[in-house]
């Protein structure tokens, strides 16, 4: 078997979508499994639309996620170039070869592909015109993903418009003879446009590649394509909301392809080993956010701590929950505590903001909640004076003191964990409360005792 040379070719025209990512990824795992080439090639050629910031995004974009490229923009490579926009030229030749081949024609100024096959002019009811129509035999799609398709061109096509530009068809299919690619492996929509390319491989007198058409991406609820107008649907979204690269790699992997060993999470290395294109699914994959987030928590949670403290100091710094004056061993303590209960970075500054401020905010809704069980205000103004009392707030301390005032006031003593809980935190959740208090200490934690009191009682 010869080298396997798979490609992604996007257009910088948008920003990066959660589809486009996810066909870069196969193309990229496709590569790394066989121990292949991945090229990136930029479809440039919409003056129009494109711009350098997009282009920007989608090269960040794929980094992000790990994908590295063997041949492409910044990586060199002996195809080049690969952009689209300086291979003009090469596609003017391109269209001479057919032009001499007599497999391409002008008409109305642009030029036109010429199918082979007897020939009928018929009246077209939507075009409401007369028309001419080519009996051109099938072509054969042998597809990795979705077995053998039938599929006959009856009608010449556009391969260079009016104003000169090369249209898709064209340059795909040239530029994947001059890079070698050996699997072109895209979108399920792309299906349509896969008998003309096959016309154009045979009119070059080139072997086609191997096509593997990936199932399409569905949006959270309905049954329509997602787009990027839909929530969820970007990769900037996840990388702004400080969700883990590998988590959403991960997860993407999952849209239309299943690990043999059945698990759902796992290391980048395991998903190499195992993907292989011939268990791709044909059925179509639902994105699911919620599962998103999922994956993040579960890789947030395995980090070791270092890793995560590392990656939760930027985000609390900007949120001006700590500065360079916080105590680095206090902050490492407060985020080991945390991790285990964590759910997203984004949400980190609410979550442990209390560690460090002073003026954190009460979960209202909690509280409403809390008071219609228990009298989070007469529970704490007895905890003022036993507090006061306490050596300490060690877990020992705490326990005996809740059992004291337990039977003094006929209260059961857990009737007094979840006021304290939120007097130190203003949260009904969160780590173990002992754990938080030995943190905070005792005076910050009768501090807040106080002013808790005095909150809830205005």
């Amino acid at each position: 078997m010869s080298e396997v040379r798979t490609r992604f070719a996007p257009s910088p025209t948008g920003f990066f979508h959660i589809g486009s990512a996810r066909t870069a990824l196969f193309n990229w795992l496709y590569a790394r499994h066989t121990g292949g080439t991945f090229v990136l090639r930029i479809e440039d050629t919409d003056k129009a639309r494109n711009t350098q910031e997009f282009l920007d995004v989608i090269l960040e974009s794929m980094r992000w996620l790990g994908m590295d490229w063997d041949e492409g923009p910044g990586a060199g490579g002996g195809c080049g170039p690969y952009f689209q926009s300086q291979r003009g030229e090469i596609y003017k030749e391109k269209v001479r070869e057919l032009m001499d081949k007599g497999r391409a024609y002008e008409k109305d100024g642009a030029v036109w592909f010429r199918l082979e096959g007897e020939r009928e002019t018929v009246y077209d009811d939507f075009l409401k015109k007369e028309v001419e129509r080519v009996h051109a035999a099938p072509v054969v799609i042998d597809d990795i993903i979705r077995g053998r398709v039938e599929r006959a061109e009856d009608r010449d096509f556009v391969i260079v418009r009016g104003n000169g530009e090369p249209v898709f068809h064209l340059v795909n299919v040239v530029d994947d003879i001059a890079m070698n690619i050996t699997h072109v492996i895209r979108g399920e929509d792309h299906l349509s446009n896969t008998s003309k390319h096959i016309e154009l491989y045979k009119a070059f007198g080139v072997e086609p590649p191997k096509f593997a058409h990936i199932p399409l991406i569905l949006k959270t609820e309905g049954s329509g394509k997602m787009s990027k107008r839909d929530r969820g649907a970007l990769i900037e979204e996840y990388q702004s909301r400080h969700f883990l690269p590998a988590a959403v790699r991960n997860y993407l992997c999952l849209l239309g392809w299943t690990p043999k060993d059945g698990r759902e999470i796992l290391p980048i290395e395991d998903i190499i080993a195992q993907f292989d294109l011939r268990d791709v699914h044909q059925a179509n994959a639902r994105f699911d956010e919620r599962k998103m987030a999922f994956f993040n928590q579960e890789y947030l949670r395995a980090l070791p701590d270092e890793s995560f403290a590392w990656l939760a100091a930027p985000v609390l710094g900007e949120a001006k929950v700590i500065d360079e004056k916080t105590d680095e061993d206090y902050l490492q303590k407060v985020l080991a505590l945390c991790k285990p209960k964590m759910n997203a970075l984004e949400t980190l500054p609410t979550f442990v903001g209390y560690f460090f401020r002073e003026d954190f905010l009460i979960d209202e809704k909690g509280l409403a909640k809390l008071r219609k069980k228990s009298d989070p205000a007469a529970r704490c103004r007895e905890l003022v004076p036993a507090l006061e009392a306490a050596p300490d707030v060690a877990p020992t301390t705490i326990d005996a003191l809740f059992e004291k005032l337990g039977a003094e006031h006929g209260v059961k003593p857990t009737d007094y964990f979840a006021p304290l809980r939120f007097a130190v935190s203003g949260q009904p959740g969160g780590p173990g409360l002992h754990e938080m208090l030995e943190l905070i200490g005792k005076e910050r934690t009768l501090s807040r005792v106080k002013s808790f009191i005095g909150k809830i009682s205005a």
